[in-house]
């Protein structure tokens, strides 16, 4: 028996979301990676990442969160299944994972993401959902301890000079400010994201440190 996997219109629900009064947002400002590796990281050897290199990092890290965002993902919770390529340079896929909750991290729940990988516009963009066919087709459903929430991550800027973009919006019934308290600190910290400096580390195989007395 064939699964009947639904689907969905990524970006206009995540656009519809975004734009709903009552829903809690929060975009990380553009993080100019180079500037900051140069200002506060320690390199093995002398490195500039290009754009081509953090879509790259994206790309896997949609399929794998496991290996690029360990700190929030159970280890051997990851895996994807639903592969429906919507053209040559679109992939659509579903992904589960146990995650941390944001508000509570020393606790995991199951979430699920019906993905949209975008290579021409290099956007991945993830909605949440309260449940879904997992391979078998038995129903999943993910954890209810915190709201469901859509992700985008993207890359922009010049090939010499990329930013990566973050920005998450949760399905509240009215704006709940304590959910933003982990991405504000994100953002004033002044630090890649972890999945950047775990990238260089062990897919660029260049040595990384956070330079002593630096930042956050």
């Amino acid at each position: 028996m064939t699964v009947q996997y639904p689907s969905v219109d990524h970006e206009p629900v995540f656009e519809q979301a975004w734009n709903d009064p009552s829903n809690t947002r929060f975009e990380i400002p553009p993080v100019d990676v180079n500037r900051i590796l140069a200002e506060r990281y320690d390199l093995e050897r002398p490195l500039r990442l290009t754009r081509s290199q953090l879509w790259e990092m994206e790309a896997r890290k949609a399929r794998r969160p496991d290996l690029y965002i360990p700190y929030v993902v159970e280890q051997g919770s990851a895996a994807v299944w639903a592969d429906s390529p919507e053209s040559a340079q679109v992939e659509r896929f579903v992904r589960k994972s146990r995650q941390r909750l944001w508000l509570q991290p020393d606790r995991y729940e199951l979430i699920l993401e019906q993905t949209r990988v975008d290579h021409a516009r290099q956007r991945v963009t993830f909605i949440g959902a309260s449940e879904y066919p997992g391979a078998d087709g038995t129903v999943l459903k993910a954890g209810d301890s915190q709201p469901i929430f859509h992700v985008i991550h993207a890359v922009a800027g010049r090939q010499e000079q990329p930013l990566n973009l973050w920005s998450v919006v949760f399905l509240t019934p009215e704006q709940d400010s304590r959910l933003l308290a982990p991405f504000v600190r994100m953002a004033h910290d002044g630090w890649l994201p972890g999945y950047v400096e775990i990238y260089i580390r062990d897919d660029l195989k260049v040595g990384i440190s956070r330079r002593p007395g630096v930042g956050g």
